[in-house]
């Protein structure tokens, strides 16, 4: 399944693929405890840790998506389907999100 890995660290915005659901999500992130904000009314999503702030990773980097509140470390981008229990490819593209991510 496609997905989107913002880096702030790197200051990127890239095409990944995501093999096994919230698990290859999980793995992208590079924590287990993954927290998520819907971004668009298309039911995409941005999961990322939810404990960024607490634990201050050294050079992790940051970023913000929209009004959202700012995330350290890297987050992925995924549509949702069912609330969010079934994820499925992002409708919005690459471009459009890139566009919208402000690395601090």
């Amino acid at each position: 399944m496609k997905a989107y890995l913002i880096d702030p660290a790197q200051r990127t915005v890239t095409a990944v693929d995501v093999d096994d659901g919230l698990q290859g999500v999980r793995r992208l992130i590079g924590f287990d405890s993954v927290d998520a904000d819907e971004i668009d009314a298309n039911g995409d999503r941005v999961y990322f840790d939810e404990a960024c702030f607490i634990r201050q990773t050294p050079g992790a980097g940051r970023f913000k998506l929209d009004s959202l509140a700012p995330v350290a470390g890297r987050a992925v981008v995924v549509g949702s389907e069912a609330g969010g229990t079934v994820l499925r490819e992002p409708v919005l593209t690459l471009e459009a999100l890139g566009a919208r991510v402000l690395f601090l």
